[in-house]
């Protein structure tokens, strides 16, 4: 039988990226697509020793999926 483990963590991470001069305003300090490390850019690095758990669940894991678009089988 196989397990489901659940971690929710709160950590201070580092997120970076390399922009070329011409996708930023480095003179107004406007970044553009770059203000928030949510565009997929980003390299994310998790800064060790900081990572606090909050909760933890576990539940069993079941391997084979729940498909519920297949064709019922009834007696009617």
């Amino acid at each position: 039988m196989k397990y489901l483990i659940k971690h929710w963590l709160r950590v201070d991470c580092l997120a970076e990226a390399i922009a070329d001069e011409s996708e930023i305003n480095a003179h107004t300090n406007d970044l553009k697509t770059y203000t928030r490390p949510t565009n997929g850019k980003f390299n994310f690095s998790v800064i060790q020793g900081d990572e606090k758990i909050t909760r933890t669940t576990f539940e069993k894991y079941d391997e084979k999926p729940n498909i519920i678009s297949q064709d019922r089988i009834s007696d009617k």
